[in-house]
């Protein structure tokens, strides 16, 4: 396997937290990780950041003072797995230039301002966040609008199937795509069409599928999917290579190999995503796929 640095120009993916519902602990979670949801995307040089767990706190290590002035975070909900790292982002307390924008499309265009403000509030937290040197903004919109930011980035969003809901992002780069598809339960009937019109075509779905087919009948309900319903919906929409996500906290090094490499036989494109694991997809023009990460797998595109 040839390794380099993508280009600066690539659309780059690095999954900071893989886990879902809370951190996973031991020498049985090596390969995988530990920390729950965080992934960084990249379209060229511009940052994006989806959603703020635990793993956003090894994230900001990596950013350190090098981070953008301007950071954007897409969070798909505001569970606590997917916002526990918001006071933990180290370049939140190394400038008071720099601002930490919010995106959520899950409370009927309503920012997540006033529940993370009681959440990060005495008793439950010692510090707010607007008590750190950087100035956080909150934007709210409603899932299924797309989110035009000041530079003209443009990112397609989908309201996901899941308690209180969940949005569901695509970012799009010279002509590469990645869509983000954390956290949600699969219809009946499967695949759903909308979400199949979504990400057909992606190069890259990230997927939550938390549990196996055999766990899911005592976990129906929970807002949660599977890998192999991953499979299904990857298959009937063309899309491309397919990460499964929120990995349920309890799966250890051991039994998530055992799965992938099921998984694998009838999707060789698909693989459990891992933590730092990097993937870089090359404008279209170039098909290379680079990958930096010491245990990752390449999607074989």
């Amino acid at each position: 396997m040839v390794r380099r640095v993508a280009s600066s120009d690539a659309l780059q993916v690095r999954f900071w937290g893989t886990r879902g519902s809370t951190c996973a602990s031991g020498p049985q979670f090596v390969e995988f990780g530990s920390h729950t949801p965080c992934v960084e995307v990249r379209c060229g040089e511009r940052l994006f950041i989806l959603d703020a767990g635990t793993g956003l706190s090894s994230l900001g290590m990596d950013l350190g003072p090098n981070a953008p002035e301007k950071i954007d975070i897409l969070l798909s909900h505001l569970h606590l797995d997917h916002i526990s790292g918001l006071p933990f982002f180290k370049p939140a307390l190394l400038s008071t230039e720099r601002v930490i924008r919010t995106y959520c499309g899950h409370l009927e265009g309503e920012s997540a301002m006033e529940p993370l403000g009681r959440l990060f509030a005495p008793p439950l937290f010692p510090v707010r966040l607007g008590q750190l040197p950087a100035r956080f903004e909150y934007h709210g919109f409603r899932a299924g609008e797309p989110i035009t930011f000041d530079d003209g980035t443009r990112i397609e969003t989908h309201l996901l199937n899941h308690p209180g809901g969940a949005t569901g992002y695509r970012l799009s780069h010279s002509g590469r795509s990645v869509c983000y598809i954390s956290d949600v339960e699969h219809s009946d009937p499967w695949p759903d069409p909308d979400l199949a019109a979504f990400v057909r075509d992606t190069d890259l779905m990230i997927f939550d599928g938390m549990f196996s087919d055999a766990e899911y009948s005592y976990c129906r309900g929970w807002g949660h999917s599977t890998w192999q319903k991953g499979v299904e919906l990857s298959k009937a929409a063309g899309v491309k290579a397919l990460a499964i996500f929120h990995l349920y906290p309890g799966h250890d090094d051991a039994y998530l190999k055992a799965a992938e490499a099921e998984m694998q036989a009838v999707m060789p494109t698909a693989f459990m995503a891992r933590e730092r694991q990097f993937i870089a997809f090359e404008p279209a023009d170039d098909e290379t796929v680079a990958d930096r990460g010491e245990t990752a797998k390449v999607p074989a595109i």
